[in-house]
């Protein structure tokens, strides 16, 4: 009994040697920035449609593509004419993610044409971007990115914030507070990071907080402009 205990455990181990052989030998896959600076190489060569940016992108996850279409709305300024299709494509992809299905987008969304100019700033910007997150995201906390349901439920926290970003309010930061949520969060599903996640809910609390106190405002200079009419 002792022997076959012994046997089994250096069976183990040497199963675990040959694992991290194998992780060793395989080719690392590009570093996110390296598949940025690849697109806009193909950019510069013609045009792209949504489609393409998927298609070279796909390869490694569908958390790539959600990173680069988060990443032009987090700056203050508002991009209303582009966040809605952008936004709805975060949001088919949260939304299969958070049923646990493969991501999909309709064909008409894949065609769309990206704007020459903008687009390519925006990829240059995005590497900017990327280079600084590769040196933040790390496995961290990674209790919380490796349960299926908790993975669910931050598909869902993506879905929500694609919603918003979906309205085309001319507002600032109305843009950028869920799109730091899906960049923060799909960073942290896909290196591992928990913590990273967790500042993506964060965001999303402050993002929340942010459309409360802008509603209560509406509501009061609406309130304060029929009383201004009303009076005169």
């Amino acid at each position: 009994m002792f022997r076959r205990r012994k046997q089994l455990r250096e069976q183990a181990r040497e199963e675990v040697r040959a694992a991290r052989r194998d992780e060793r030998a395989r080719p690392k896959p590009k570093k996110l920035s390296e598949e940025i600076a690849a697109l806009a190489e193909r950019f510069a060569a013609g045009p792209l449609t949504l489609g393409d940016v998927v298609g070279i992108l796909q390869g490694r996850a569908w958390t790539l593509v959600l990173i680069l279409l988060s990443l032009p709305f987090i700056t203050p300024i508002p991009l209303p004419f582009l966040s809605t299709p952008f936004g709805l494509a975060i949001a088919l992809i949260s939304l299969r993610l958070a049923l646990g299905q493969r991501p999909w987008l309709p064909a008409s969304l894949l065609a769309k044409p990206l704007p020459p100019g903008f687009f390519g700033s925006v990829l240059k910007f995005a590497g900017r971007v990327l280079r600084v997150l590769e040196k933040l995201l790390r496995p961290r906390a990674v209790w919380f990115t490796e349960s299926v349901w908790l993975a669910r439920g931050h598909a869902v926290l993506m879905l929500v914030a694609a919603l918003v970003l979906l309205l085309p309010l001319p507002v600032p930061f109305s843009n950028s507070f869920p799109a730091w949520t899906v960049l923060l969060v799909a960073g942290g599903l896909l290196e591992r990071d928990g913590v990273a996640i967790l500042a993506g809910y964060a965001v999303a609390a402050a993002g929340a907080a942010f459309f409360y106190f802008l509603g209560e405002g509406a509501v009061r200079l609406v309130e304060a402009l029929r009383a201004w009419v009303l009076g005169g």
